[in-house]
């Protein structure tokens, strides 16, 4: 399987733009940025060429997410919000060129309704997937422990899989982050049984602690093995939060389960 670095939590002792060759230098085959858009594609999309990495994925804007607020995805009264980082996602990726988007959904606010939540994050799915659609993008919805982030709105494979259902769109697939699966008490294993052919992406840490793979409980080769009985064919991500350094904690990248 094809290992994808996640620039956003490795590599972070060296600038942004830098991290592309580090991965490559590393052994990585790909990268991912949870959100570049503080580099100009421009400088990304030359960064990737050099290295020889594809940009697996990005996250398409979040508003106010990252720092403790709602988010845009699920918000009904944040609809144009939502079409603007829209706009400038697809702006973003018709340079940089990414093969898949992620929308992450966003916190539910204390009295608002989940219905209409989840009606709003279908909504905003659903236009997305139809906009990356004509650039052959994949758009991804991720489950997030409301642990490490509390009040985010998706957090179960289930939950995952009712929405994609009422998205309706075959380029909308589910992220599966087998760290957050761990983290709040579901077993990987079983969100994947679950989630079957709805998968179209990975990412993993350990757990607990989210670092490296051997510092913590997770059967890696167990979970590669049911990927690949399920027919997932795509890589999977190091988003994980190295215990020192990036390049002293990559010892993981020779056990039997990250072989490609």
């Amino acid at each position: 399987m094809q290992l994808i670095a996640n620039l956003s939590l490795l590599f972070t002792e060296l600038p942004l733009l830098e991290r592309v060759e580090a991965a490559r230098l590393a052994g990585f085959d790909a990268v991912e940025i949870q959100f570049p858009y503080e580099l100009s594609p421009l400088e990304l999309h030359k960064a990737l060429q050099d290295a020889g990495l594809p940009l697996v994925l990005i996250n398409l804007p979040a508003g106010d997410l990252m720092s403790g607020g709602a988010g845009l995805a699920c918000q009904p009264d944040r609809r144009r919000e939502f079409a603007e980082a829209l706009d400038s996602a697809l702006e973003y990726a018709l340079i940089a060129k990414p093969q898949q988007v992620n929308v992450l959904a966003g916190r539910l606010l204390e009295g608002q309704s989940a219905e209409k939540a989840f009606m709003t994050l279908a909504g905003n799915l659903r236009e997305t997937a139809r906009a990356f659609s004509r650039l052959r993008v994949q758009v991804q919805a991720e489950a997030i422990n409301a642990l490490d982030m509390p009040g985010f709105f998706l957090t179960s494979p289930q939950q995952q899989l009712d929405l994609l259902r009422e998205v309706s769109q075959p380029n909308c697939k589910a992220q599966l982050d087998v760290y957050h699966m761990a983290r709040q008490g579901i077993d990987p294993l079983q969100a994947i049984a679950l989630l079957g052919d709805a998968i179209g992406h990975v990412q993993f840490a350990d757990n607990p602690g989210r670092h490296e793979p051997g510092t913590g409980t997770l059967d890696f080769m167990a979970i590669r093995q049911a990927l690949q009985s399920g027919g997932y064919h795509g890589g999977w991500a190091a988003e994980y939060r190295p215990s020192s350094t990036t390049s002293a904690g990559l010892d993981w990248m020779q056990l039997p389960a990250f072989q490609r």
